[in-house]
């Protein structure tokens, strides 16, 4: 089978452990994310796969190959593991203008052959007309597309990608990550990713790995990790949470935003639940608040009425504060636009799949 394996990776640096027993696997057509907070062992389990770092336990395979074994002395070095590699700071070469860049180091039989690719890629990418210019005209998002297309230019089993959008502003992040997920699926290999960024690794990922302390705590799809995480730390991972805890009574939990199904925890259990600031939804006075559009999930009433403190507009969203009587304040993102005075009371609404709850820590 082709793709990536790793298997049983653990890696220390003197007597600081950063990786513990890690497996990843990455099929031919997949791109799957590393993300977790810095630190977590996401680019030194990167490394390893290209070839970077000395693996010292387990196996890495690519392509069907074992190219590193953790028992064996041999290990392959990065040019012959098949993989394609884009840095962070994307590490052009000053003295080369761009086509060149993105030929450095074909084979000159392989190299004929991926030739006409190159040029699709580079017009695919909005680059032709650079491609005799050198890579300090350049803006950072033309960098990272002549980056990319160098690293998939030889035609490699797998691609690793070390935050490869860390570098952009906000207002072109968008319109490059959509670029390169594009040239990359077109591309059809295997791709693993380091992100700490969990919007990025939503947008990209078909699966993602997330790390805490040189472990795999959840690996799943987008959707299974934001709706379904398996504990806090992953929960408060994909953005702010509002916290309450509380204890499991006749299979409820209470919160000033309403009761909760315990999700199989036994009653008499302490909890802490999590409950998204996007999964609110509010209405002016007593009106009632109603779902998102597409959203057929039956609300949660809140047990009493807030009062707004602040209303502050994002754009696309409304941030809100609000507090409750007993001086419990807790957050809600409302789309579009709604920014009541302050003192305004409100009703609250939960959407309950944005609701999380862990036995108490």
């Amino acid at each position: 089978m082709g793709g990536l394996h790793m298997r049983a990776i653990s890696h220390a640096y003197g007597s600081h452990k950063v990786l513990s027993g890690v497996s990843v696997f990455v099929a031919p057509g997949e791109l799957v994310c590393l993300l977790g907070p810095s630190g977590c062992g996401k680019t030194t389990l990167l490394r390893l796969a290209a070839g970077l770092e000395h693996l010292q336990t387990g196996q890495i395979e690519i392509g069907g190959n074992i190219v590193a074994d953790g028992n064996q002395s041999g290990q392959l070095p990065p040019e012959q593991r098949g993989v394609g590699l884009m840095f962070q700071d994307y590490a052009l070469f000053p003295h080369l203008n761009v086509r060149d860049n993105v030929a450095f180091g074909l084979d000159p039989v392989k190299g004929g052959r991926r030739s006409e690719w190159i040029e699709e890629a580079l017009k695919a990418m909005g680059l032709t007309a650079y491609a005799q210019v050198y890579p300090h005209t350049l803006s950072g998002g033309q960098q990272q597309r002549v980056a990319l297309i160098r690293a998939l230019a030889p035609g490699p089993q797998i691609l690793l990608l070390d935050e490869p959008f860390s570098g952009l502003d906000v207002t072109r992040r968008a319109q490059i990550r959509s670029e390169t997920l594009d040239l990359v699926k077109q591309a059809g290999v295997a791709t693993m990713m380091v992100t700490h960024d969990p919007e990025e690794a939503m947008f990209m990922a078909d699966r993602i790995l997330v790390m805490n302390a040189g472990c795999i705590v959840q690996d799943g799809t987008p959707v299974e990790l934001y709706f379904q995480p398996s504990d806090a730390f992953v929960a408060e991972l994909f953005g702010p949470v509002n916290r309450f805890t509380g204890k499991v009574m006749t299979s409820r939990v209470e919160t000033p935003l309403g009761n909760f199904d315990a999700q199989g925890l036994g009653d008499g259990s302490a909890v802490e639940v999590m409950i998204r600031p996007e999964g609110l939804r509010l209405a002016l006075g007593g009106d009632a608040p109603l779902p998102i559009p597409g959203d057929h999930t039956s609300l949660v009433t809140a047990n009493s009425m807030p009062v707004v403190i602040t209303a502050r507009p994002l754009g696309r969203s409304s941030h809100v504060v609000l507090q409750f009587d007993n001086g419990q304040s807790v957050e809600a993102r409302v789309p579009g636009v709604f920014l009541p005075p302050a003192g305004t009371p409100v009703s609250v609404a939960v959407n309950p799949r944005q609701v999380h709850i862990f036995p108490t820590a």
